[in-house]
């Protein structure tokens, strides 16, 4: 991906979807990237919410469940989507950053053997991840973000950071805790800072393989194996993100450029 006046295009030059918003401010001088959540039912709901003048609210980009991309802002305007907010100093992060939306439910109910968001959709326990906010002190549900969705994001974020110069990558909870809780424990904040960035600093561990293992389509033995399982015992990995006891992992080369993703079981990895 690319940026052209602003606006973002694939590889081949045709322009990612654009839906504008009215809701935006003047020019922002972007500082930061910082990461929401929709807290909605889906992604064109977030894009219809979002681009409703009613709502008062905007992002520059809202991100799929399927990694689609939809811009609704121009990156050097600014987007109603911090809201009351300060970090390192800055207040109001709306005209000091540039912000991303993830379609995603955020904190669960739970329900007998299930759990349900608010508005109404239950999840099956294997797509939530039960943790603690780090700004709370009781256990809630989290739907789990897909992995198109983060490779996405990814993708874009690299793209944005080297285009502004941008100093981090932030979530709407740390530069509004305890208003915000987006986007929660289910995110890999530090695995995803850490490839978007670059900085060794940030970077989680590298793993390998302990055995012939097989990767899959999701976190447990219901899932698809890819037709690369089994990897072969040293194989060498980075975790992305985390479920109970499965890794979601990039599998690296022999150059330490990744070539495969999916979900191992965690007892058969270990630090390098």
């Amino acid at each position: 991906m690319k940026i052209l006046r602003h606006r973002l295009q694939h590889d081949d030059d045709t322009a990612v979807r654009f839906v504008p918003s009215p809701n935006i401010g003047g020019k922002v001088d972007a500082k930061y990237l910082v990461i929401h959540y929709t807290a909605g039912s889906s992604a064109q709901g977030a894009i219809d919410s979002l681009t409703d003048p009613r709502a008062k609210a905007s992002a520059h980009l809202v991100i799929g469940r399927d990694g689609a991309i939809t811009q609704l802002v121009a990156f050097d305007d600014v987007a109603w989507h911090a809201g009351r907010s300060r970090w390192h100093g800055l207040e109001g992060l709306n005209a000091h950053s540039i912000g991303i939306e993830l379609d995603n439910a955020g904190a669960l109910t739970r329900t007998g053997d299930a759990w349900t968001a608010w508005f109404g959709r239950r999840y099956a326990p294997n797509d939530v991840l039960v943790a603690c906010h780090k700004n709370e002190t009781v256990e809630r549900g989290w739907p789990l973000y897909a992995q198109p969705q983060i490779q996405a994001a990814i993708d874009v974020s690299r793209v944005l950071v080297d285009q502004y110069k941008l100093l981090d990558v932030i979530g709407h909870d740390d530069i509004a805790p305890g208003r915000k809780l987006d986007p929660g424990p289910a995110f890999p904040m530090d695995q995803f800072r850490a490839r978007v960035m670059g900085r060794r600093d940030d970077e989680p561990g590298q793993f390998e393989t302990t055995a012939a293992l097989n990767i899959r389509e999701g976190p447990g033995i219901d899932f698809p194996k890819l037709p690369a399982s089994p990897l072969k015992p040293g194989s060498l990995l980075y975790i992305v993100s985390e479920k109970r006891s499965w890794r979601y992992v990039d599998v690296m080369d022999d150059s330490g450029k990744p070539t495969l993703t999916g979900w191992v079981h965690g007892d058969y990895v270990r630090p390098v």
